[in-house]
């Protein structure tokens, strides 16, 4: 496992939820192989890059055409940051390209990253995206955050009436990029350029220790932050 768990959270397992398998954060992203708008891909091909796979209820409806295009915009900062994005719904390929098209010609917006068709809902059910008091005939609106080995590192879903923000979409992969580079934690509200937090020392003399560091700005042996 690649994470670190910087404030002693404990490592759950893959645990099985009504509606499909769900992975948790900490656990090995389930592998598989899905037809999408640009052809057969595996979620192997990701290996070395991070990603975020998201779903939506489906093509042609409003909210979910917002966050395309919203996905689209911030795409450019992600692939800087290593990130990927994929989306996915419970459409057919062919609505999906007819769909890409539309946004293409009414928004003059190119959507330039793969949309999974996951007719046999295989994906969706792997990834725990189906609701068990929904409408089994259509994906939630779920992110998976996964690393560049391939490990769950977050997961967020929203309601079928809200869109998604894509400043926390950008903020979540900087903090955790900031977590693994640094070996530290992001507090709330943190945005780059901010003072992260020291994890906590684990014993008396590392506290002490502490107390010394001019770099370190203490507020207490257990809360102090620094730049980086």
């Amino acid at each position: 496992m690649s994470n670190n768990h910087l404030e002693g959270d404990a490592v759950i397992t893959e645990t099985e939820v009504k509606g499909g398998s769900l992975p948790l954060i900490g656990d090995k992203a389930p592998s598989f192989e899905a037809t999408t708008t640009h052809g057969t891909i595996h979620l192997e091909d990701y290996k070395g890059s991070w990603l975020i796979l998201f779903s939506h209820p489906a093509d042609f409806t409003p909210v979910c055409t917002t966050e395309f295009i919203a996905f689209q915009e911030i795409y450019p900062q992600l692939r800087e940051l290593n990130t990927e994005l994929l989306g996915l719904s419970i459409d057919s390929v062919h609505s999906h390209i007819a769909w890409v098209r539309n946004v293409k010609e009414k928004f003059g917006v190119k959507l330039e990253f793969p949309i999974i068709a996951d007719l046999n809902k295989d994906v969706a059910s792997k990834f725990g995206m189906l609701m068990p008091e929904g409408n089994n005939t259509e994906t939630s609106r779920a992110v998976f955050v996964i690393d560049a080995d391939q490990v769950v590192r977050a997961i967020v879903y929203y309601p079928l009436s809200t869109g998604r923000n894509m400043d926390e979409m950008l903020r979540l992969i900087q903090a955790l990029q900031t977590s693994d580079q640094h070996r530290v934690a992001t507090p709330a509200n943190w945005k780059p350029g901010d003072k992260v937090i020291v994890p906590p020392p684990t014993t008396q003399e590392e506290a002490e220790e502490r107390s010394k560091d001019d770099t370190i700005e203490c507020i207490d042996w257990y809360m102090c932050k620094k730049n980086i």
